[in-house]
């Protein structure tokens, strides 16, 4: 099986800047694209940013400029740097990945989106 642990959430005032990690773990056999949605109370989950694997990026038009996504394909770890951040920006933020994973027997299963637990980001204003 195999796992995503997030970091790095809290509160912090508008303006400000929070650093989000994330790490796979478990029997991967490859990632492809990681990312990062975000999901406020009443609304819908929505992407934040994403990364492939060899490093292209792709922002929401609200966090562009503002947020900066990076992955380490040699640590199974995708980070998201918020700064300028604005009270729109609360929500609970969770990481994905899309992940082949191999089991005991040698069975490759996959690819299949994997989720974090999500870790709650408020901006104060």
């Amino acid at each position: 099986q195999a796992h995503l642990v997030e970091s790095g959430g809290g509160l912090v005032q508008a303006g400000g800047s929070l650093r989000l990690s994330c790490e796979a773990s478990g029997s991967i056999f490859s990632i492809g694209n990681m990312g990062w949605y975000r999901q406020a109370p009443g609304q819908q989950r929505e992407l934040v940013a994403s990364v492939s694997r060899g490093g292209q990026t792709t922002y929401a038009d609200s966090t562009e400029g503002r947020f900066t996504i990076t992955r380490d394909n040699a640590k199974n770890t995708v980070n998201l740097q918020m700064d300028s951040l604005k009270p729109e920006d609360s929500a609970v933020y969770y990481c994905n990945a899309l992940l082949i994973v191999v089991y005991n027997n040698g069975t490759v299963k996959g690819p299949k989106d994997y989720w974090g637990q999500g870790t709650e980001v408020t901006v104060s204003s």
